[in-house]
């Protein structure tokens, strides 16, 4: 029996499933390129990157290199757990604050992100504005934005309180969004932000 399997069966009859048991599943399965995997509330959702989605990261993405260095911890679809039941995240974008470091299990810790952006995905959609919301303002991530090309409007949360957030700014895309007066400090160009 290999060190997975025993860690599976070990959480079978335990019932107690953690994230990385559910992670070490996933990292065994065939599952295609391009497609993101996450766990939300113990659920495990994949779905495909589309061309719209790739481009609204990669923007915003460069305009936190442009303000923040190439050095910053700006990630993309990498693990990171966050407060609630089995909620293994793997934002579309997230800057971690100068000096993270990872935890002794070898993850990023959610207390040391600033700045989280999900682009909207049909399939989706409910997590980024439902559970996902409610674990990243517990997790007092002090700025989540929500790129959606559906409505073709990006949905800005800010101060953090308990699970949810006090100010929603919403702004079609176009409009820049105004971020100086955040942990970001900066200003979003969403001109060429592309729509479903």
């Amino acid at each position: 029996m290999t060190v997975l399997e025993d860690r599976i069966a070990m959480a079978e009859v335990s019932g107690e499933l953690t994230l990385d048991v559910m992670f070490e599943w996933l990292e065994k399965m065939p599952i295609p390129e391009g497609i993101r995997v996450e766990i939300v509330g113990g659920n495990i959702f994949m779905s495909p990157q589309r061309d719209t989605h790739w481009e609204i990261i990669r923007r915003v993405v460069r305009a936190l290199e442009d303000k923040f260095g190439m050095m910053a911890k700006i990630f993309s679809d990498v693990r990171i757990d966050f407060p609630g039941h089995l909620n293994g995240f793997c934002p579309d974008v997230a800057k971690l604050r100068e000096g993270a470091q990872k935890s002794p299990e070898g993850h990023w810790q959610h207390e040391d992100v600033e700045f989280v952006a999900e682009v909207i995905s049909k399939g989706t959609a409910t997590n980024d504005y439902g559970l996902k919301k409610a674990a990243y303002a517990k997790a007092e991530v002090p700025v989540y934005l929500i790129a959606d090309p559906y409505q073709g409007r990006c949905h800005i949360y800010t101060n953090p309180k308990d699970d949810d957030y006090a100010t929603e700014t919403k702004l079609p895309f176009g409009e820049e969004v105004n971020l100086t007066n955040t942990v970001v400090g900066l200003t979003l160009k969403t001109t060429d932000f592309p729509r479903d």
